[in-house]
């Protein structure tokens, strides 16, 4: 009889002098790429300097390799919404979290009001701003301020400290956000969301605007690779068995459309964000970051999905690559 332990991704990095070496020679192959913009939709994220490129790998167990502006602070965006899924997964159980959210891919960008008017009951998933601000809602509290407290404590239990607010995109965000405002509206109209409407998008504005590093994000995305065990700290921070729902739903949407072209080119769970920064998650081996402003037209940093491809074939990462039997 097999034990639920041995169904599980297993095997490691390479060695640390390897992983390294391999960190600094994508620094070295990406820095010069000059394709993409950087996001101005957000005012305040147009200010971001279009030649900073961070990455850093943390493996499972707390060792971190960086190169470049790994420690530069920029905002979450979207990169925040696997984490809130996680969260919510842990507070009311993956279950009734798929059945309230939805799991299936839009095929659409991520803030399309389509996604939701033609799912026919208001569903989308948690990696897209409908049921990422729907997943908001069911932040458990009794008050904003509770739910927003829920959501800062576990999103720094994830990141192995305290993240605040940067409060310039914070306000440069809400003062443009009528369109995430109209998508609450729209999961109101079709009984998809929890919370009052204005404050939950108030919240979610919120934690997008949480302040990270690359640094931080590989630690994040490690524990996710971890089982929900924080590297560092050492913390659960969610049960495993919410790691693996968290990780599929990021395989079939953390890219939005271009979710497909991702997952044939790197084989592994990944997540964008607006300002720049992307995560990739090797199951049982840990998580890479990198921070990149300029993005291509689906709103995916251009040097973020180079680095992610490149690390994941030389770090040996793809989750469906394999070898005949018997070939060395």
């Amino acid at each position: 009889m097999w034990s639920v332990s041995e169904w599980v991704s297993n095997g490691h990095l390479p060695t640390a002098e390897v992983v390294q070496e391999l960190v600094a020679e994508a620094h070295r192959r990406f820095a010069p790429v000059g394709e993409g913009q950087v996001a101005d939709y957000i005012p305040a994220l147009a200010a971001a300097d279009p030649a900073h490129f961070g990455l850093c790998v943390s493996s499972c167990g707390g060792a971190l390799f960086e190169a470049g502006e790994a420690r530069v602070t920029f905002s979450i965006q979207s990169i925040s919404k696997p984490f809130l899924f996680a969260l919510i997964c842990q507070a009311i159980g993956e279950e009734e979290a798929r059945e309230k959210l939805g799991v299936n891919s839009t095929g659409l960008p991520f803030n399309s009001v389509l996604a939701v008017e033609r799912s026919g009951d208001g569903l989308s998933n948690p990696m897209v701003n409908a049921g990422a601000i729907a997943a908001t809602s069911l932040a458990p509290g009794a008050s904003s301020e509770e739910k927003w407290a829920f959501i800062q404590d576990g999103f720094s239990r994830f990141a192995g400290r305290r993240l605040e607010i940067d409060a310039a995109v914070c306000a440069s965000e809400l003062a443009t956000n009528r369109r995430n405002a109209g998508l609450a509206t729209l999961l109101s109209d079709h009984d998809r969301i929890w919370w009052d409407p204005d404050e939950a998008t108030e919240l979610y504005t919120r934690q997008c605007s949480l302040s990270v590093t690359a640094a931080d994000l590989a630690v994040m995305a490690a524990t996710l690779a971890n089982g929900g065990r924080q590297p560092i700290t050492g913390e659960q921070v969610i049960e495993a068995i919410h790691c693996q729902h968290v990780l599929a739903v990021m395989v079939t949407a953390g890219l939005y459309e271009t979710s497909g072209d991702w997952l044939y080119a790197t084989g592994l769970p990944g997540k964008s964000g607006v300002a720049g920064g992307m995560i990739t998650v090797a199951p049982g081996k840990g998580g890479l970051a990198t921070y990149a402003p300029p993005l291509d037209e689906a709103g995916n940093s251009v040097r973020g999905q180079l680095t992610a491809r490149f690390l994941s074939e030389r770090l040996g990462l793809n989750l469906f690559a394999s070898r005949p039997e018997g070939s060395g």
